[in-house]
């Protein structure tokens, strides 16, 4: 077995293992129960990539053969919303709302163990995970009434019918972003694989390579350390790479616009999604961005000021049915960059100011930028560096196509 198909073992494990890894730190939660929701207030910025356009809510679904779980969605007009349903390799398994689920945008929908029998109430939408478990995550645009989007965050309910078996989470160590998992991610193969089902359809020749990539270093110190600098010195430095550069169209120095939630034989960018922003939706419903490069190539750093400029005939409002966000993040572990303000995000509901000619300024540093008005200052944080996420939900079609990305960042001092 050559290096090269070590790496893609490692990366195609590392997709399972980062949801592992989101699974342990959900059960370690003080209030942690599966079946239970846990409805985030508003502002809450304590997870990955958080989002700050909705009111959000997530909860880990918990069934067996015998005993389905129950999850009502109210009844949502006039702003966007998402049930979102996720496999525990990252894969969407579906959303409910008006646009995936006409016929039925709202009530009860049973979510069922795979090819259960078990009776479901006869009002229910019949829902089959892959496996045991999934995740829900909830979403309720704010639409600048964020009582109304509370009040309908808390109607989603979500219930079992009965006391299901589950599982421990699969045995994983834990790791951070910025130190990747090593050649110890294939110590427990077996359980991880074992522990949930995989759609790709690729998924058992990759599992037999995983098993053997665990097999050859068994029992062998010396391979054992050799594969564990071949994937810290050079398999995780190119897997970081291709996250960031790679792993969608590269445009304006954003990556981004390509298929995310649902991946086919595509696992390296689901170990991408998994790693940079865990749990992501599909195109249908939200298309993703990233920037981590300014117009010069140069990385984005709080030591310097740099603008978003948006034409008047290009206004992000024009590309999307229901809103489009950009948000500032830390380039280590994705998390919101703590500012005096609390400003962390802008959205198309945000008070920003356009220019005389109609098009729109965003300024971002760790001051306000000279030229932009303060009310469309992204803060940063001085002499850190820092990455910019740029959502699109319900994006048109020429975002779906790729004919359209965020303009690049410019730095202006």
């Amino acid at each position: 077995m050559n290096d090269r198909a070590i790496g893609e073992g490692y990366i195609y494990l590392l997709g399972r293992a980062l949801v592992v890894r989101q699974e342990h730190i959900d059960r370690g939660a003080a209030d942690f129960a599966f079946n239970r929701i846990k409805y985030n207030p508003l502002g809450t910025a304590d997870f990955v990539n958080p989002n700050f356009d909705v009111a959000y809510l997530e909860a880990w679904i918990g069934v067996d053969p015998q005993t389905p779980a129950i999850l009502e969605v109210p009844r949502i007009e006039g702003r966007y919303y998402t049930a979102q349903i996720l496999d525990e390799w990252g894969e969407v398994i579906t959303n409910i709302n008006e646009r995936i689920f006409p016929s039925k945008p709202c009530g009860k929908f049973a979510l069922v163990y795979p090819n259960s029998s078990a009776p479901i109430p006869a009002d229910t939408g019949r829902i089959e995970l892959h496996s045991a478990k999934a995740k829900l995550l909830g979403r309720v645009e704010l639409k600048g009434d964020p009582d109304g989007a509370v009040a309908l965050q808390e109607a989603f309910r979500l219930n079992s019918l009965g006391t299901p078996t589950i599982a421990d989470a699969a045995p994983m160590p834990l790791f951070g972003n910025d130190e990747l998992i090593g050649v110890d991610i294939f110590d427990t193969v077996e359980a991880v694989l074992a522990s949930a089902l995989d759609v790709s359809p690729i998924a058992a020749s990759m599992q037999q390579q995983v098993r053997a990539i665990a097999a050859r270093i068994a029992g062998d110190a010396d391979e054992r350390a050799r594969v564990d600098a071949l994937i810290r010195e050079t398999i995780v430095p190119r897997f970081k790479q291709y996250v960031f550069t790679q792993s969608g169209p590269y445009r304006n120095h954003w990556v981004g616009g390509a298929a995310a939630g649902n991946y086919g034989s595509d696992f390296h960018m689901r170990g991408a999604i998994n790693y940079a922003g865990i749990w992501a939706n599909n195109i249908g419903e939200v298309t993703y961005y990233v920037a981590m490069k300014d117009a010069d190539g140069q990385p984005l750093d709080g030591d310097n000021a740099y603008a978003i400029h948006f034409p008047p005939d290009q206004l992000p409002d024009t590309v999307v049915d229901a809103y489009w966000s950009v948000i500032l993040v830390d380039r280590t572990d994705f998390r919101v960059v703590p500012n005096d303000l609390k400003r962390y995000n802008f959205n198309n509901h945000s008070p920003l100011a356009k220019e005389a000619d109609g098009s729109l300024k965003i300024g971002i540093g760790a001051a306000p930028v000279a030229g932009i008005s303060e009310s469309n200052w992204l803060p940063a944080a001085a002499g850190k560096p820092f990455s910019l996420t740029f959502r699109t939900y319900v994006p048109r079609e020429i975002v779906r196509t790729g004919g359209w990305s965020p303009p690049v960042v410019t730095r202006v001092n």
